[in-house]
């Protein structure tokens, strides 16, 4: 993960040890918010359908609508955060998604249901890469990957908590005239409008406005930050064009095919084997995020100390590969278990892949960088939900698409063999 004769120092772990503590609850919590908003279509996938016509074709071609347009504004998002500073912008961002989470409960067919899933996507965009880039001011490579692997815990408690909530929320339907699907987007998109506040009260844009910090350890984390780093200042072209950033978008590109197909259509595939209410369908959902956010929080720690990342990265994928295959070939109750043991894998193999650009770039170019790799990998979330979408159409059947899942992120372990770090370059030559 870094180069191995860096060596830190007890005061260098303690301090590290303070900053996670006062930045990632608050991080972790803004992306719980963020994928509630980003993923509760998946479990009002249904009630669309029934009460305003939103047929799987359209639910899959809208759900991965979202990514395309994030996509669109990812790099100018980050390199604007970069200019601005992280408390501004990400406030701003948590702000505007959850107004527009809001305004979903307002669909009342394809039309509306695509133009809120744009907007969506607009007001989104940037959050993810900017916190990476956030990430990089103040932990050193050898940190990163255990710092982006807590902040993808969000992801996987949103999908823990989201299920049950959802399917409650779900139950509400007819309560003051509205659905229980417009419940289910007005009252998880109405948080992150306030949880923004937090975010501009509580982040300091880095380690030098930190007031949990001293003078002498401000300039300690920036330090740290810096030693045995290889990165260096480049033009921004660079950090689009380099063969490692490349093949890190095409591992993440896989990887976001397979991981947004499961997350749009987990509940489905549940759905389709047997008579479960809303609430059990959403509680069988949570079980595989469950293990992903153990993974999330354990693996990439494993991993980074024990100079595993690239077992964990590739290892991840076949595993993960294996594991969708399941529902078409086990019972429910077994087949739900070996998802579970997959999905453990699936923001640790995130986590990894995005300290690649981190120690080869670094100010606007990794800001850029960082956003480019995000924007381009990211549109697999369009891929992936649309065709599931469409195979279950056209078999009707949620679980057609899971052999194609499985070969995206199969494909994604092949390539993720080619990926090395600088440090790496060095000992080839």
């Amino acid at each position: 993960m870094s180069n191995t004769s860096d060596v830190q120092s007890p005061e260098a772990r303690a301090l590290i040890a303070k900053n996670f503590a006062h930045l990632m609850p608050l991080l972790v919590a803004g992306y719980v918010l963020n994928f509630l908003d980003r993923t509760n279509i998946a479990l009002a996938k249904s009630a669309l359908q029934a009460h305003v016509g939103i047929e799987p074709r359209m639910y899959g071609f809208g759900a991965g609508l979202f990514f395309l347009v994030y996509a669109a504004c990812e790099v100018p998002s980050n390199m604007i955060l970069q200019k601005v500073g992280a408390r501004l912008w990400i406030t701003r961002i948590m702000a505007t998604w959850g107004l527009v989470s809001m305004a979903m409960c307002l669909i009342k067919g394809e039309t509306s249901f695509y133009l809120l899933r744009v907007l969506l996507g607009i007001a989104e965009a940037g959050l993810f890469p900017g916190v990476l880039y956030y990430l990089t001011t103040w932990f050193g490579p050898r940190e990163q990957a255990r710092a982006t692997g807590y902040f993808l815990m969000g992801v996987s408690l949103a999908n823990v908590i989201g299920g049950p909530l959802g399917g409650a929320l779900l139950g509400l339907d007819g309560v003051m005239g509205l659905a229980g699907w417009q419940w289910l987007f007005l009252l998880e998109g109405g948080p992150a409008v306030l949880f923004a506040l937090v975010i501009w009260t509580r982040l300091p844009d880095g380690p030098a406005q930190a007031k949990w910090l001293t003078e002498d350890e401000k300039a300690l984390v920036i330090e740290e930050v810096r030693r045995g780093k290889v990165a260096t200042t480049a033009p921004v072209w660079r950090a689009f064009l380099h063969p490692q950033v490349l093949l890190s978008i095409l591992v993440y590109f896989l990887h976001q095919i397979a991981f947004y197909g499961v997350t749009f259509f987990l509940p489905s595939i549940i759905r389709s084997w047997g008579h479960l209410s809303e609430l059990q369908i959403g509680l069988l959902t949570g079980l595989p995020w469950l293990c992903a956010f153990a993974g999330a929080g354990v693996l990439p720690l494993i991993a980074t100390r024990g100079g595993w990342t690239r077992l964990l990265m590739t290892g991840g994928c076949f595993l993960l590969a294996l594991s969708l295959l399941a529902p078409l070939l086990l019972p429910p109750a077994a087949a739900l278990a070996v998802v579970c043991l997959g999905m453990a894998v699936v923001s640790p193999i995130q986590a990894v892949v995005f300290t690649y650009p981190p120690a080869r770039f670094e100010g606007v170019a990794l800001a850029a960088g960082l956003g480019w790799l995000n924007a381009l990998g990211v549109t697999g979330g369009f891929f992936g939900p649309s065709i599931m979408g469409y195979l279950e159409q056209a078999t009707g059947k949620a679980s057609s698409g899971l052999v194609f899942l499985s070969a995206a992120i199969a494909l994604g372990g092949i390539v993720s063999l080619f990926l090395r770090y600088p440090w790496q370059d060095r000992v080839r030559a």
